[in-house]
């Protein structure tokens, strides 16, 4: 029984001290657990723009973002730097750098940043923005990586459109493309200069030209001629108008070019008789009139009733052509008298003042000079232009009666 009893203690020494190691064994983890996590740094860490506190036992801030699986590369923002030891309460900044494509006035480049707008990168570029510069995307976009960003600088371009020239800013790279910008439409005639492919630059210098083109159509008179007809009853010098002649019309065709308003050509195209011109007849007198005859005592010679014919050249004149006045030599008022039967003479071949038979065409008055009347010439006073214009220049036989 003894035996038993003794036994059964050892036994009992034996589980108790088991127990007892066990224990301390489990305390001194504990303990140590304890001491590890209260021996920890308490780190903010911020991720591309995400904030989480990690406790740690690493030794530098590279340790730190490696236990949060981020491996760090040559453009990524590290703040502090990767080996820059860990203090208790510090703060760890990292962000991933992101490849972006920038293009700078048709020149390409491949970037690694960590800004987070178009506008951060192209001021981190050292690129000055103008308030006319296109940027796209817009300023204010968030940066992603693949982004193709686009930056074009703007300059001045003297334009002239429409009557009315200004400086204006523009990223166009051609004529075509900056008018398209500007929103300046061209009609089918219209023109530009210089040509639509045309290369902008800041020296050029845009005129839009306006064309239009119409067609005018002008109304014409057309002059009737003068037909003479011998009647033998009427004596010689007389005449008498049988039709008085009437203009006829034609209208012209013209294809105009105007070209910001101003007409810049005229092209005949058509022309159209509208009414004919009928002749003015004239009837003129072919009878002989009986000469009076006087014979002196002596039975001497005979005189007629006026000077001998002479040969003269005529020509034609109104009183509205240039440089008249419309008053004769001898102050007859043509274009209030258009009647009068006046002819222009040189005083040294026939006096002013005489009355004057021109053959088949009746007597005038000699009321008037020319510059150009010297000699053998007269100038028949007509009252209609075309009449005038028409009679051109003829051969007549020409007397003084008194």
């Amino acid at each position: 029984m003894v035996q038993k009893i003794k036994q059964a203690s050892e036994h009992f020494s034996l589980r108790t001290f088991a127990v007892s190691v066990v224990g301390i064994l489990m305390f001194s983890g504990i303990i140590a657990l304890v001491l590890m996590e209260v021996t920890k740094a308490e780190v903010a860490v911020e991720i591309d723009g995400e904030e989480a506190v990690v406790y740690t036992h690493a030794q530098n801030v590279e340790d730190v973002l490696n236990e949060q699986d981020i491996e760090i590369k040559e453009h990524d923002l590290v703040q502090p730097a990767a080996d820059t030891p860990i203090t208790d309460t510090m703060t760890v900044t990292y962000k991933e750098a992101q490849e972006i494509q920038v293009t700078i006035d048709e020149e390409d480049e491949t970037v690694w940043t960590t800004e987070s707008t178009v506008a951060d990168l192209l001021s981190d570029m050292n690129q000055e923005i103008g308030e006319h510069d296109k940027v796209e995307p817009a300023l204010d976009a968030e940066l992603e990586s693949g982004m193709t960003v686009t930056f074009e600088e703007a300059f001045p371009v003297a334009v002239t459109s429409d009557g009315e020239t200004e400086d204006v800013w523009t990223t166009s790279t051609t004529v075509e493309d900056f008018l398209n910008d500007q929103g300046i439409e061209l009609d089918e005639l219209d023109r530009v200069e210089p040509e639509k492919d045309e290369a902008l630059t800041e020296e050029s210098e845009v005129q839009v030209v306006r064309v239009e083109k119409v067609t005018d159509i002008v109304e014409e008179s057309i002059s009737y001629g003068t037909v003479t007809e011998n009647d033998s009853s009427l004596d010689r010098g007389t005449e008498e108008v049988l039709e008085s002649g009437e203009e006829g019309k034609k209208e012209k065709h013209y294809e105009v070019i105007f070209e910001d308003g101003e007409e810049v050509s005229r092209e005949l195209i058509d022309e159209e008789v509208v009414s004919e011109s009928q002749d003015r007849v004239v009837a003129v007198g072919t009878r002989s009139t009986q000469q009076t005859v006087s014979r002196s005592g002596n039975g001497g010679g005979s005189s007629s009733s006026g000077g001998e014919w002479m040969n003269f050249t005529a020509t034609a004149y109104t009183a509205y052509c240039n440089g008249c006045s419309g008053v004769t030599r001898t102050g007859i008022d043509l274009r209030a008298n258009p009647n009068s039967r006046v002819i222009a003479v040189d005083p040294s071949v026939i006096p002013l003042g005489s009355r004057v038979e021109v053959e088949g065409r009746g007597t005038f008055l000699a009321a008037d000079t020319g510059g150009a009347i010297k000699g053998r010439k007269i100038d028949i006073f007509m009252p209609d232009r075309s009449n005038a214009l028409s009679f051109g220049r003829q051969s007549v036989r020409v007397r003084v009666l008194d």
